[in-house]
This record gives structure tokens, sequence and C-alpha cells, in this order.
């Protein structure tokens, strides 16, 4: 990809951080599409709402995590599926892309980060005098 450059992990598990050593964590889905202005990366993480989200960049990582909340029980389960785990994934930023522009948004289980490129890198119209 353009904008971004996942970091090498297993499926799902991400090195954590180190006062997180007990999680692991699963890989949320994402799309990333190119833009005139940037990228917008959009990432599936049913369970999660805008107060379980964590979304840092430093030394150019964007830092995704998703923390969600088991449903309240309502019988004894008689057969399971759902994983309740975090979701977390990282990228490596590329160069051309303003840090300091970077908005999110959620909204029905879609994290939605839009990733502008900074002005220096965009192309520009010179006029001739």
């Amino acid at each position: 990809m353009n904008i971004v450059q996942q970091q090498q992990q297993n499926e799902n598990k991400v090195a954590p951080r180190p006062e997180e050593h007990h999680k692991s964590y699963l890989t949320p889905v994402v799309d990333v599409q190119s833009t005139q202005d940037g990228f917008v990366l959009q990432a599936e993480m049913p369970g999660v709402d805008k107060s379980g989200l964590e979304i840092t960049v430093d030394n150019s990582e964007l830092v995704i995590t998703g923390h969600r909340r088991p449903l309240e029980k309502v019988g004894e389960p008689s057969y399971r599926e759902i994983r309740w785990n975090d979701f977390r994934r990282v990228y490596e930023l590329d160069p051309s892309i303003d840090a300091e522009a970077i908005s999110a948004k959620m909204e029905n289980g879609v994290l939605t980060i839009t990733l502008p490129k900074a002005e220096s890198v965009k192309p520009r119209k010179i006029t001739v005098q």
C-alpha cells in the first residue's frame, strides 16, 4: 500500500506493549482507498464504540486499538463463536502523510480514519509569468 505499510504480525496476535503482555488481539478487517488529498482507511470493529477506541501516532506508527465489552449474558451459553478479544492493528505511516491532520470517526462498528497528504507533497500548479 502507498499510505501505510502494515507491520509484520501474526493473524490474531500483535506484539503487545509491555503493560499488555497478557492480551491477545483480533486483527480488524481494513480497506484503504486513495483520494486526491490523501487516503481513507476503514476498519470493521463490531462491538466497539467511540469510547472504546484508542488511535495514536508515535514515531511514524499509526496504532489502532478497539476495546469492546461483551454483551450482557442472558443465560448459559449453548454454543459460542464470538470472540470478545479487543482489536489492534499497527501501521507505519508513509512520510507523505500529515500526521497532525489525521482525523477519525466511528459509526455502526466501522472506524473511518482520514489520512491527508502533507501540502508539500501535493501536486500544485505553477503559474507562468
